[in-house]
């Protein structure tokens, strides 16, 4: 297929994709108009049911807890797919990653952007353990908080280099990390099974809304979710580093390189 026969097809979808969307987004209600009575039930519901005070995550982790995990396995799966594209080929020899590989016109990094990337680090962190650990009280949770611990890491590349990012995110730690959680989270919900009789059903204490240990195992959700996302999002942001930055040589000469 040509180049302009590409572009053909791209406009073609892309405006009847664009008509769909503005059909959709003129049929809905304005602001302040709710037409559905789930969330009104679900606002009614969840502080009594499950001692949580954000019920967007009450929704997630407990009464569709079962699309969550869903999605949970999309990311794993997403960070399987990545690894397997970006494995080493057949008669490929690896050399080690080198931010000043042969070929890479990458500018230097300022002295105003480590220092600040640096200074951000310490903050990344501390915000997203704070979103994770609080997701059932604020809005939040573990895939956000998982999102902003991922950040810190690719703010500590960016404040040095990609040898120090890997001594502080070692790669079997974060697999580590990434398989744990999403295991975690399936056992969780399989463990409502066993002990409430359930699939995501609670089984630990409420607690009294408002309070950091309250909301049953939605705190344990969200650590579950912070741990997977954290570990997928650093993973492949490794991943694609090493693949910017490592020299490979095959067989018939050089190739792969940045």
């Amino acid at each position: 297929m040509s180049e302009r026969t590409r572009l053909r097809v791209f406009l073609v979808a892309g405006a009847a994709l664009a008509a769909l969307l503005v059909w959709g987004l003129a049929g809905l209600p304005d602001f302040g108009h709710y037409r559905g009575p789930y969330g009104d039930v679900l606002n009614r519901l969840s502080v009594p049911q499950r001692s949580t005070t954000d019920v967007v995550t009450a929704v997630n982790f407990d009464y569709r807890g079962f699309d969550t995990l869903g999605e949970e396995f999309i990311l794993f799966a997403s960070v399987v797919g990545v690894a397997s594209l970006l494995r080493r080929l057949r008669n490929e020899r690896e050399f080690e990653p080198d931010d000043d590989a042969v070929g890479r016109q990458a500018p230097d990094t300022s002295l105003a952007i480590r220092a600040v990337g640096l200074g951000l680090v310490a903050p990344s962190v501390l915000i997203g353990l704070y979103i994770v650990g609080h997701g059932q009280l604020t809005p939040g949770g573990g895939f956000q908080g998982g999102v902003l611990l991922a950040t810190a890491l690719l703010l500590t590349y960016l404040a040095g280099d990609y040898l120090t990012m890997r001594r502080v995110g070692p790669i079997g730690l974060i697999e580590a990390g990434e398989g744990a959680g999403a295991v975690g989270f399936a056992a969780i919900a399989i463990a409502g099974l066993v002990f409430a009789g359930a699939f995501f059903e609670n089984w630990l204490p409420v607690g009294v809304p408002g309070q950091l240990l309250s909301a049953g195992t939605i705190p344990l959700d969200n650590l579950a979710v912070g741990l997977a996302v954290a570990g997928g999002f650093s993973f492949m942001l490794i991943e694609f580093l090493q693949q910017a930055l490592t020299r490979r040589r095959g067989e018939r000469g050089t190739r792969g390189r940045p």
